[in-house]
């Protein structure tokens, strides 16, 4: 660290003249090799491959970091008083070598603008980030339908947090009221799979049928990440989710030279 300036081995170790470098290290980094800091909910059920709390996940390093006092009530409803834990956690991962930060819930956006303002590496906290890019993609007339966990805290206010100021071209089902799905909104440790899977299957058909313009679909929820694959072979459209956006941000902080045939 130069001054307040954090200085940081980016790039990719592996190539001729590596061995010459000056390498250098930031006070109180212990540890190594992550790209992506993931800050977390206090949450009681079982997480899945294809979670953003699994680090199987994965195919890179990631690090995990629960954020004290950051229960789902307090998260969703974007309580304020979260904001001083969420960049003390977000400053620790950076100390860490983090290159990004990436929050493990969607309404992590309401925080999106402050947590980013305060932080000197990118941090993308909201999978709903995506949707002005996910927008660009589409024609004028498709729409974006979102699958979330909690319809009732979905509002202009996180969306307008999230980098999203016009929502006329959004659609979304809440599969916070479905049987098997409220376990994970209620904490009961366990769930049936099989279930749940269909319940969300079923929940983006009907979506989809109620719009026949919508042009992708966005999940939400950190948990929907491992339902992905099966509701796109039932609906023939483009899945994101907060995996989609963990390894976009990840390949661009995490460049790697590229050799081969001309």
């Amino acid at each position: 660290m130069s001054g307040n300036k954090i200085i940081r081995n980016y790039g990719y170790i592996g190539g001729k003249g590596d061995d010459n470098k000056r390498f250098h290290i930031t006070k109180n980094q212990w540890v190594s090799g992550y790209t992506i800091g993931i800050m977390l909910l206090d949450v009681h059920y079982p997480l899945l491959p294809g979670n953003v709390v699994n680090a199987y996940t994965y195919d890179f390093p990631v690090r995990h970091m629960w954020v004290p006092g950051a229960n789902q009530d307090r998260m969703h409803s974007g309580d304020d008083t979260l904001l001083p834990a969420l960049i003390e956690s977000a400053k620790q991962l950076e100390i860490e070598g983090c290159r990004a930060i990436c929050g493990a819930c969607g309404y992590f956006g309401h925080f999106q603008e402050r947590v980013a303002e305060a932080m000197d590496i990118p941090v993308y906290l909201s999978s709903l980030v995506q949707v002005p890019w996910i927008k660009t993609g589409l024609k004028k007339s498709q729409k974006i339908g979102i699958l979330c966990a909690d319809g009732h805290n979905l509002t202009n206010e996180l969306f307008a947090a999230c980098g999203v100021n016009d929502t006329s071209m959004i659609v979304s089902k809440s599969a916070g009221h479905l049987p098997e799905f409220s376990a994970l909104m209620e904490r009961r440790g366990h769930f049936d799979n099989e279930i749940l899977r269909q319940e969300l299957i079923d929940l983006a058909k009907e979506m989809v049928e109620e719009n026949p313009d919508i042009g992708a679909i966005l999940l939400e929820c950190s948990d929907m990440p491992p339902y992905a694959a099966a509701i796109q072979a039932e609906l023939n459209l483009p899945i994101f989710d907060f995996i989609t956006m963990i390894k976009f941000v990840h390949s661009s902080v995490a460049q790697k030279p590229y050799y081969g045939f001309m």
